[in-house]
């Protein structure tokens, strides 16, 4: 099994990293697309330096990005393997300047996340990971292995939740793990791929997601997960597939 040299990927996400933090420490304008959803320089300036770079070290595997024209989105169906980039997750988090935003980068073969690394440059800490192959992070200069850590009986579920979209779908579907007013819940919101990587090391054990997400928003965070012992999963129990017919995710759970 082909799993990327974190030495050459590493400097790609950090590059993309100082590219989002050269507008971010400025004034700066918000465009948005057709959906609604906010695009600034910040995601165009990084989306070059990944698709670029990714080009130049694997220029026989193709790359999807977000923010890729529709005649790549047109091409991907005939791709058994090929880079998936989010190249600014969490643009809403980056326009409210709370920090809680990623770059996400993922190989993905036959409809699977085989590896993935998300950076988040505020906090300047990096998981990367893939199934069968571990999961590890980065922060203050040292790199250690994570791990999942599962619910113990008797404690609070620890739930991570989208500070943007917690649904009232995901509230109910919450209510069967206990009740967040009587401290059967410990529920925290945050933005981005993060909640993803907090389950994958061991600070949370849940994160449902009954709202919508598209797979450039998931792929790479679900492979880190999966590293460190976790899964994603359809509310029926079905692996969260990717390159399908339709980019947007079905409603899944991120679980320890």
């Amino acid at each position: 099994m082909f799993f990327p040299a974190i030495s050459e990927l590493e400097p790609i996400a950090r590059a993309a990293g100082d590219a989002i933090m050269a507008i971010y420490s400025q004034p700066f304008t918000v465009e948005y697309k057709s959906d609604e959803s906010p695009l600034t320089a910040a995601d165009k300036g990084a989306h070059e330096v990944i698709v670029q770079a990714l080009a130049r070290l694997t220029p026989d595997i193709p790359v999807l990005s977000e923010e890729s024209g529709p005649e790549v989105m047109g091409l991907r169906h005939g791709w058994s393997r090929y880079w998936l980039v989010d190249p600014l997750d969490g643009t809403k988090e980056f326009v409210s300047r709370n920090g809680e935003f990623t770059v996400n980068i993922a190989l993905i073969e036959d409809g699977k996340p085989l590896w993935g690394l998300v950076y988040a440059p505020v906090l300047d800490r990096l998981w990367y990971g893939g199934k069968g192959g571990g999961a590890w992070r980065v922060a203050d200069s040292k790199r250690e292995s994570i791990q999942t850590q599962p619910h113990r009986e008797g404690k609070a579920w620890r739930v991570v939740g989208s500070r943007n979209h917690l649904s009232q779908a995901t509230l109910d579907y919450l209510a069967r793990f206990g009740d967040i007013g009587r401290g059967e819940i410990e529920l925290v919101s945050m933005g981005s791929s993060l909640k993803f990587c907090i389950i994958a090391e061991g600070g949370a054990e849940l994160y449902p997601r009954l709202a919508p997400t598209c797979e450039w928003d998931t792929a790479a965070a679900q492979a880190v997960l999966e590293g460190a012992g976790g899964s994603v999963t359809q509310l029926d129990g079905s692996p969260l597939a990717y390159n399908k017919p339709d980019i947007l995710n079905p409603w899944f759970v991120a679980r320890a």
